[in-house]
């Protein structure tokens, strides 16, 4: 079996009404949210969505999706399975209106806005987000993609091929807790990281498991955040990440270095709690608190126009966007 393209089998896809004003699959998929979709054909996107392959593509006003099963069951995906596309991308969620607001409260982002339609937040499995995000710490997207993928073959099950790659699931907790894994992840490339994958996967097991990591979506943003900075690895930011993309805390704002020179830049913000230069726990309160203010209780959604807007855009040249991306902004957590 091979990876598919609209023009090549179009009986085996279906369509979600969605104008591009709602959803850009090339500034949502390769902007440092997600770490498993790859461009496989010129804008078919193909990555692992709840436990199955997909191949992704859009038209100005729909966005069509083709899922592979094994044993050749080839047929377009059921309207159950494209409800888990609708959920991972909160098709539910307008973004018309939050730009519109936007825009009104924040002229900067009125400013970039225009060219920056169709951004808006995955909603995405918590373990995956959790460990994608601890592989982050000083990086950079080209390396964490390697890196999750060598995570998942070495860890996860084996889903299906196509063409010449193999597509697997992302690993168990169970799986990423073993003896042996620090050590085969060192192996994989993962420094200094191994460790902190495999010990966050022990204390999540030890509190709980998945029931722990789960009941943080009911949870105040707050209390969530406080939680998930108990566990190796994960620092204020990197709980910032966890919260806004994977647990339904849309108010969470991931701040790192680029985002501490953004505001700096384009809003005159700097910290009066602290005498900080840089990104620290206090001082990403502050400047979380800042945008929230000025966005409202979507600011995580308005923040990341604004980064993808500075990451695309000039006067940043020397910033190629493949370097760039919210989890992977430099050394603090």
């Amino acid at each position: 079996m091979g990876h598919r393209t609209l023009t090549s089998t179009p009986a085996l896809w279906a369509s979600i009404p969605c104008p591009r004003s709602e959803l850009r699959l090339d500034l949502v998929l390769a902007s440092g949210q997600s770490f498993r979709w790859r461009e496989r054909s010129p804008a078919h996107w193909s990555g692992v969505l709840a436990d199955q392959v997909w191949t992704l593509t859009q038209t100005e006003k729909e966005l069509y999706c083709t899922v592979y099963r094994e044993n050749s069951q080839a047929g377009k995906p059921t309207l159950g399975e494209l409800q888990a596309v609708r959920r991972y991308f909160q098709l539910d969620i307008s973004l018309a209106p939050m730009y519109r607001h936007w825009g009104s409260m924040d002229p900067h982002f009125q400013e970039v806005a225009g060219k920056f339609q169709g951004v808006r937040l995955l909603r995405q499995d918590p373990t995956e987000c959790l460990f994608s995000f601890i592989c982050s710490s000083n990086n950079n997207i080209t390396r964490i993609n390697g890196m999750v993928e060598r995570l998942c073959q070495a860890f996860g099950p084996q889903l299906i091929q196509l063409d010449d790659v193999t597509y697997h699931g992302f690993p168990s907790l169970e799986a990423l807790a073993g003896p042996e894994v620090e050590a085969q992840l060192r192996k994989l490339g993962l420094g200094y990281r191994a460790s902190y994958v495999s010990a966050s996967a022990r204390a999540i097991l030890e509190q709980g498991g998945l029931t722990w990591l789960q009941q943080l979506h009911e949870v105040p943003y707050e209390d969530a955040h406080k939680a998930l900075c108990t566990l190796p690895g994960v620092g204020s930011k990197v709980a910032d990440c966890i919260c806004l993309m994977a647990l339904d805390k849309p108010q969470a704002v991931p701040v790192d270095i680029h985002m501490w020179q953004v505001a700096q830049r384009d809003y005159s913000w700097c910290p009066t709690t602290s005498q900080a230069k840089g990104p620290s726990p206090l001082a990403n309160k502050e400047l979380g608190d800042f945008f929230r203010s000025l966005w409202g209780p979507y600011a995580g959604w308005a923040q990341a126009v604004v980064f993808c807007a500075d990451l695309y855009q000039l006067p940043h040249p020397q910033k190629p966007p493949a370097k760039r991306r919210k989890g992977a902004r430099g050394s603090e957590g």
